[in-house]
């Protein structure tokens, strides 16, 4: 017994030193030297990789980019022309996009970083106590005049985070399962979640510093 209690107290105490050690270890801020140097002001935001078996993804995803990036202070070309441009030039598909060197994307549309972008997941997952929608992007924004990488990251939104209630029991829980799976296929849910997620990459801590259109504070 005296064994046992010994073993609990180690065991306690091993808990709150990995619980004191998590809390005294933030995650590492996102090293922003190579981006401060460049200072992007145009921003080439090409068609997004789609890695997801929703057709609609890449250009959900892409036609939600460009407000954030605009509202954070940078001069976004506009898609519509980017998309036009590339498949005038026999680029139809983003990973043939993808393949474009950067100083010859620098030598089409002037602009001085790209913004590349994989979309992991877009979508509905329907659960057996739940359905619930969900985009998932990586990205990277590379210096069109010199091919460094500035920035990368990630981000992830889910329409569980609208509404997380669960009242109604089992069977009230099947029932809004399925009625939320029906409402994301009518009302495509993807694109609406597609927003948030770009938002929150753009916004988020690790996100993409202003650019230099972006609204300063007013002073008093």
């Amino acid at each position: 017994m005296t064994n046992l209690m010994s073993l609990i107290r180690r065991l306690g105490a091993v808990a709150v030193l990995a619980a004191l050690t998590a809390c005294a270890s933030p995650s590492k801020p996102y090293d922003y030297t190579a981006f401060k140097e460049a200072k992007p002001a145009s921003l080439l935001v090409l068609p997004p990789v789609n890695d997801t078996p929703d057709v609609n993804a890449t250009y959900g995803v892409l036609s939600n980019l460009s407000m954030p990036l605009g509202e954070a202070g940078y001069y976004v070309l506009p898609v519509s022309l980017v998309d036009e441009t590339l498949r005038t030039n026999g680029i139809t598909t983003p990973a043939d996009a993808r393949q474009i060197d950067a100083a010859k994307l620098r030598q089409i549309f002037g602009a001085d970083a790209a913004l590349y972008v994989d979309v992991k997941q877009y979508g509905s997952v329907y659960k057996v106590l739940s359905s619930e929608t969900i985009v998932e992007m990586h990205a990277k924004l590379v210096d069109l005049r010199t091919g460094a990488l500035l920035w990368d990251g990630k981000a992830t939104a889910s329409s569980a985070e609208q509404n997380n209630s669960s009242q109604g029991g089992l069977i009230g829980m099947l029932v809004k399962a399925v009625v939320d799976q029906i409402a994301s296929n009518l009302s495509d849910r993807s694109y609406q979640i597609a927003g948030m997620t770009s938002n929150r990459l753009v916004y988020a801590p690790n996100g993409l510093l202003p650019g230099p259109r972006a609204r300063q504070p007013v002073k008093n």
